[in-house]
């Protein structure tokens, strides 16, 4: 098991293998995570919720990091399915209502979510998501469009490198990028499983229409309180976007944290957790 890894219990979820974790007491907080990562991402912002006295619900979506990798190509582990697992692991948690926080693509899953189940959000914080046609990138659409095989193919220590100039990428400053917690994340997504698995169960998926068909109805989301916060030199998620998703949300209040780039919860997991507990705790008052 990767180091701290906070995910250490399995639920099947639609026959489906789940890996998810429950930390600290009190009002129930659910954190989403992105690509190309996991629940691993959290491992530095959870203690500050469980101080502050909050219950951290995290999980590996499914075809992520310690959850299931299908092996059947029909499993839909896209922003839209990946609803149905959050769906599912809300109904083995037991819960009505829910502050929930989302990263990356996540935030595509949070806003799907958000918009169908409304009334059952307490709060929603929004940390460098997707939202709109945001993504993916030009380069990676190009290889969308070429297709994947040749990239399932790609020799090992090939992959490596090229994934890990990608993910370290997601910091304001790549030298400050731990090179314990990188080899984790590109262990997660190299060798005979996590290769093939981050291109048929991540990069497949990356298709913003998940988020466009709900784009009209983010003002649904103005019903409960909304915190984007965002990485001030994000690349991969540019500011901009933050901006027209605040403006797209009644009432939100955008968050900016600076000297801080796309991976906010592995860059600057402190100043995450403070974000989120400011928030939260003001919800209380």
């Amino acid at each position: 098991m990767p180091m701290n890894h906070i995910a250490d219990r399995d639920a099947v979820i639609d026959g489906h293998r789940i890996r998810f974790g429950i930390h600290g007491e009190g009002e129930p907080v659910v954190l989403i995570h992105g690509t190309p990562s996991s629940s691993y991402i959290w491992r530095g912002v959870v203690p500050g919720l469980s101080e502050a006295g909050y219950r951290a619900h995290v999980f590996d979506l499914l075809g992520y990091g310690l959850s299931e990798r299908p092996l059947d190509p029909e499993v839909d582990a896209s922003i839209t399915g990946q609803v149905a697992v959050l769906d599912g692991l809300l109904d083995e948690w037991g819960l009505d209502t829910f502050h929930l926080v989302a990263h990356d693509i996540g935030g595509g899953i949070a806003q799907r979510f958000g918009v169908r189940s409304t009334e059952r959000l307490r709060s929603l914080t929004l940390i460098d998501v997707v939202s709109f046609d945001s993504y993916p990138s030009e380069r990676t659409r190009q290889q969308m469009a070429e297709g994947l095989d040749a990239l399932e193919r790609t020799p090992d220590a090939e992959h490596r490198e090229h994934f890990r100039d990608w993910l370290l990428s997601t910091h304001s400053d790549p030298a400050n990028f731990d090179p314990d917690a990188l080899d984790v994340y590109l262990d997660f997504i190299s060798g005979p499983i996590g290769q093939p698995s981050f291109f048929r169960h991540q990069v497949a998926h990356y298709d913003p229409r998940h988020t466009l068909e709900i784009s009209d109805q983010l003002g649904r989301l103005g019903q409960v309180p909304v915190q984007p916060l965002w990485g001030a030199d994000d690349t991969w998620q540019i500011t901009e976007w933050a901006h027209r998703l605040q403006a797209a949300i009644p009432g939100s209040d955008l968050r900016l944290i600076e000297r801080c780039g796309h991976f906010a919860p592995e860059e600057r997991p402190r100043e995450v957790a403070e974000g989120i507990v400011d928030f939260l705790d003001a919800q209380r008052r």
